[in-house]
C-alpha cells in the first residue's frame, strides 16, 4: 500500500547507479509509484559491493527499495511500444544517463510530448543537457576535482582529499527530486535539466560570493576550520578529538567562563568574533592547549549542558548504532524472505505520515503486471 504525500503519483525511472535511483527512492519513500525501466542487462547497480542478502545486493537495495522494475530494451521497437505505454500514465520521469543516450532513446519533454503532454521530465546529467561539456564524462569524483571542492577539504600541506561519501550523487539526487516535484506541481510538463556540476556549484554559496564579490579564494585551513568563525573546528584532546563550533560571544562568554578564562573576555583580540577572525593564530593555539588537559568526552560533558555546540568524533558505525540514530528511526527493516534487509531510511518526516518501506525488485519483476501478458507492452505474436 502506497502512503505519504506523492500517493497516486507514477514516476518512470530510467538511471543506473546512484543519482537516479537515489532522486526516484525518495520520491517512492514518499508514496509515488517508481517504474524502474533496467536494459536486459540490469542496472549496474545490481552487482556492485560483495555483500547481499536473501538475494538482495545491498547496494542496489539502498538505492531502490520499494520500486517496481521492468526489464526493456529500449533501442528496440517492442522496448519503446512499452515506454510509450507506462508514460501514457506517468506524471514525471527520471534518467541519468549521458545526453547522447537520453536524445537518442527520446527521453526528453520535447521527444515525449505527443504520447503525454503533462509529463514532467527530469535530466540528471554531468554537465547539463546542452553544451560543449554536455557529453564529458561525469562521476561523484570527477565533479568534486573540477569544482574544488577536494581542494577545500583536508589540512593545508595534505593533498586533495574527497569527502568519505559520494557527495555529488547523492546532492544531485535530492536536487533532482525536488525539480522534478516542482514541475509536477505545476501540472504542465516541461523539461527540467539539473546537472551535478552545477549541484556542487550551488552548494558552495557563500565560499563562491566571497570570491566573487571579493577575492577571497578560501584557502583550506588546518582541522577543517571555518573560514569565518572562530572557534569553530576540530581540537586534539587528550584522547582524541572534539569538535567545537562557538558562532556568537554570548556563547564564548559561557566558553571562556567554563575554562576559567578571564582574560578572554577583556582582550580584544579574544572578546569578540572580528577580534578573534583577525587573530586566528593566537586564538586557536590558546583553545588547544587548554583542549589536550581533558578528554574529548570530559570536555563534552563540560560543555554541552552550556548550550555550546560540542561533540565528540565518531565512526560510522558508532553513529548508525548509536542513540540519536535509533530516536530518529533512520535504521530501517524490510522483510526478504526469511530475513531481513537493513537499510538508511528516508531523511525526511511528515506528520501523519508513516513511511511504508517494501522490498526492492528483482530484474523484471513487474513485467507481466505492468505491460501484460508478453511484459513488452504489445500483443503476444
Amino acid at each position: 500500500m502506497m502512503v505519504g504525500p506523492l500517493k497516486g503519483r507514477t514516476i518512470i525511472e530510467i538511471g543506473h547507479m546512484l543519482a537516479g535511483p537515489y532522486c526516484g527512492m525518495l520520491l517512492s519513500d514518499l508514496g509515488a509509484r517508481v517504474i524502474k525501466i533496467e536494459s536486459p542487462e540490469g542496472d549496474i547497480g545490481r552487482n556492485i559491493g560483495p555483500h547481499d542478502v536473501a538475494g538482495h545486493n545491498t547496494y542496489f537495495a539502498s538505492l531502490n527499495r520499494g520500486k517496481q522494475s521492468v526489464k526493456l530494451d529500449l533501442a528496440s521497437d517492442a522496448g519503446r511500444t512499452g515506454l510509450a505505454k507506462l508514460v501514457a500514465q506517468a506524471d514525471g520521469l527520471v534518467t541519468n544517463l549521458r545526453p547522447a543516450a537520453i536524445k537518442k532513446l527520446g527521453l526528453t519533454y520535447d521527444s515525449l510530448k505527443g504520447i503525454n503532454p503533462t509529463l514532467a521530465c527530469l535530466a540528471l546529467t554531468g554537465y547539463g543537457l546542452e553544451g560543449p561539456y554536455a557529453d564529458s564524462p561525469a562521476y561523484d569524483y570527477v565533479i568534486q576535482a573540477m569544482t574544488g571542492v577536494m581542494l577545500l577539504t583536508g589540512d593545508p600541506d595534505g593533498p586533495p582529499v574527497k569527502p568519505g561519501y559520494s557527495a555529488v550523487d547523492n546532492s544531485a539526487g535530492v536536487m533532482g527530486a525536488l525539480g522534478l516535484v516542482a514541475k509536477m506541481l505545476e501540472g504542465r510538463g516541461g523539461q527540467v535539466d539539473v546537472s551535478m556540476y552545477d549541484t556542487m556549484m550551488s552548494q558552495l554559496n557563500y565560499l563562491g560570493s566571497s570570491y566573487l564579490n571579493s577575492g577571497d579564494k578560501s584557502a583550506r585551513i588546518k582541522d577543517g576550520a571555518h573560514p569565518y568563525i572562530v572557534p569553530a573546528q576540530l581540537f586534539p584532546t587528550s584522547d582524541g578529538y572534539v569538535v567545537l563550533f562557538i558562532t556568537h560571544d554570548k556563547f564564548w562568554k559561557l566558553f571562556a567562563e567554563s575554562l576559567n578564562e578571564a582574560e578572554w573576555l577583556t582582550d580584544p583580540r579574544f572578546a569578540k568574533m572580528a577580534g578573534r577572525s583577525a587573530n586566528r593564530d593566537l586564538v586557536i593555539p590558546a583553545i588547544s592547549a587548554r583542549m589536550q588537559e581533558k578528554t574529548a568526552e570530559e570536555w563534552v560533558e563540560q560543555l554541552a549542558p552550556l548550550g555550546l555546540v560540542v561533540a565528540s568524533i565518531q565512526s560510522f558505525p558508532e553513529a548508525l548504532d548509536g542513540p540519536l540514530t535509533a530516536s530518529r528511526d533512520m535504521v530501517i527493516e524490510i522483510p526478504v524472505g526469511d530475513e531481513k534487509l537493513r537499510l538508511i531510511g528516508n531523511a525526511i518526516k511528515i506528520s501523519g505520515e508513516v513511511p511504508s518501506y517494501r522490498a526492492p525488485p528483482l530484474l523484471g519483476e513487474h513485467n507481466a503486471a505492468l505491460l501484460g501478458d508478453d511484459g513488452q507492452g504489445g500483443a503476444d505474436e
